[in-house]
C-alpha cells in the first residue's frame, strides 16, 4: 500500500513536525560524522520551501528519561543544532523545555526549531499516549522520515502520528521503504546477499529470511567460522558457535552459500598481529581466521558481477586492521563495479565503505542499523504501520 507522502501535501503556511534520526557522533562539542544529517537535509529544504514553521526532532544517545539534559549535557542536541545551521545557513534555534513550556513555540515566528533530545522526555520509549498527543498539538503536519527508528513504537515515531492532524513518510523514509522492496520484494535477479559479522545467532532470522530469497548468500567473518566448522574444517582457535552447526547445515541446503577455500590468519587477535594467508586445509589448531584469502576474495568478485540485485550486510573480516582488511575491501569494490542495484546497511557496512571511499559508488546506503535488520528478516516496522493507517484514513 502507497503511502502518504510529504511531496504530495500543501505545506503552505502550515506548522511541520518532522521526527529525523540525528544520532550522530559527538566529539569534543562538535558533530564528527555529519551522513545522517546531511540525508535529512533534503526534507528539510523541500518543507522550507512553503511551510511557516519546521519544528526538527531527533534522539541522540541513550539519555536518561525524566533527567534534565543539563545532568547530561553530552547528550544535547546544540552540537547538532549549530552543525544544520552551518549547512542550511540558516538559524536553526535549540528549543528546550518544550513539554513543560509548549506554548513556547507557539509564540515563535517563522522559522526552522530543534527540539531538545526527545529521549529525555518521560513516557518516551513506552509511547505514553499523552506525550504522543504533546508533540502532535505543536504541528498540522507531523512527517515520519526517520528510517533508523520506525522499527521502534514510541511516543515521536509512532504515538504522534496518532494523534498528528495528519501524517506522512518523509523523503528519506521514502527512498528507504523503496530501496528495500526493489532489493527484496521484487529484486532483478539474480540475488545475492553477503551478511558478515561475528555471531550467527545476532543475524540467525536475517539468514533464514534471505536464504527462502535470495540466489546467493555469501556469508563473512564470524559467522562464516560457524558455516566452515559445520562443513568439517578445523577453524582453530576462530570465533564460533558450534551450537549453531546444524543451522548453518540447514542453511547451506537451503540456498547456494559459497564457503572461503582460502582465509587470512594470525596467532594473535590484534592490531600488530603477523598476517598468513592459508587454504583452509592448512589451518592450525591455534590459528585465528581473521579475513578471507585471495582466491576466495577473487571467487567473491566473480560471483558479484553476475548478478543484478545485491544487499550487504556487514564485513567479510576484521577490516579495522589494515592486515585484515582487503577481503572486505575486495567484495566492497566489487559491488560497487557491478552494474547491479545494491543496497548497503549497517554501521560497520557503512563504516567499510566510507574507509574505501565507495560512497558515491553504492546504490543506496540505508541509514537505519535495527530497521534495515528488522525489515530484512521480514518483521514490520510500527512506524511505518501507522503510516499506512493514517493514509487509509485520509
Amino acid at each position: 500500500m502507497k503511502l502518504l507522502k510529504m511531496e504530495d501535501l500543501d505545506l503552505s503556511g502550515k506548522r511541520i513536525l518532522i521526527r529525523e534520526d540525528f544520532n550522530v557522533p559527538i566529539s569534543n562539542g562538535e558533530v564528527a560524522n555529519d551522513a545522517r544529517i546531511q540525508a535529512a537535509i533534503p526534507t528539510i529544504k523541500l518543507a522550507n520551501r512553503s511551510a511557516k514553521k519546521i519544528i526538527l526532532m531527533s534522539h541522540l544517545g541513550r539519555p536518561i528519561e525524566g533527567k534534565s539534559i543539563s545532568e547530561q549535557l553530552e547528550l544535547s542536541l546544540a552540537p547538532v543544532a549549530t552543525h544544520l545551521s552551518n549547512v542550511l545557513d540558516k538559524e536553526v534555534l535549540l528549543i528546550d523545555s518544550y513539554i513543560e513550556n509548549p506554548k513556547f513555540l507557539d509564540r515563535q515566528n517563522e522559522g526552522i526549531f530543534l527540539l531538545e533530545n526527545i529521549r529525555i522526555n518521560l513516557g518516551e520509549k513506552s509511547n505514553d499516549y499523552l506525550l504522543g498527543k504533546t508533540y502532535a498539538d505543536m504541528c498540522d503536519v507531523f512527517v515520519m522520515d526517520a528510517f533508523g527508528t520506525a522499527h521502534r513504537a514510541q511516543a515521536s515515531t509512532y504515538g504522534v502520528s496518532e494523534y498528528a492532524a495528519s501524517a506522512c513518510a518523509g523523503p528519506l523514509l521514502s527512498k528507504e521503504l523503496d530501496a528495500l522492496e526493489r532489493s527484496l520484494t521484487k529484486p532483478s535477479r539474480p540475488l545475492l546477499a553477503v551478511v558478515g559479522g561475528s555471531k550467527v545467532s545476532t543475524k540467525l532470522e536475517v539468514l533464514k529470511e534471505l536464504s527462502k530469497k535470495v540466489d546467493q548468500l555469501i556469508v563473512g567473518g564470524g559467522i562464516a567460522n560457524t558455516f566452515l566448522f559445520a562443513s568439517g574444517i578445523n577453524i582453530g582457535k576462530s570465533l564460533c558457535e558450534p551450537a549453531l552447526a546444524e543451522t548453518a547445515k540447514y542453511l547451506m541446503r537451503s540456498t547456494n552459500i559459497p564457503l572461503p577455500i582460502d582465509v587470512v590468519t594470525a596467532k594473535e587477535f590484534n592490531s600488530n598481529a603477523k598476517a598468513q594467508v592459508k587454504m583452509v586445509s592448512q589451518i592450525d589448531s591455534d590459528d585465528y581466521i581473521l579475513d578471507i584469502g585471495p582466491q576466495t576474495a577473487d571467487m567473491y568478485s566473480q560471483l558479484i558481477s553476475s548478478m543484478k540485485t545485491i544487499i550487504w550486510n556487514g564485513p567479510v573480516g576484521v577490516f579495522e586492521f589494515p592486515q585484515f582488511s582487503d577481503g572486505t575491501c575486495s567484495v566492497a569494490l566489487a559491488i560497487a563495479k557491478s552494474k547491479s542495484f545494491s543496497l548497503a546497511g549497517g554501521g560497520e557496512t557503512i563504516a567499510a565503505i566510507d574507509k574505501f571511499g565507495l560512497t558515491n559508488q553504492i546504490s543506496y546506503i540505508s541509514t537505519g542499523g535495527g530497521a534495515f535488520l528488522e525489515y530484512i528478516q521480514g518483521a514490520e516496522l510500527p512506524a511505518v504501520e501507522i503510516l499506512k493507517k493514517r493514509s487509509l484514513a485520509n
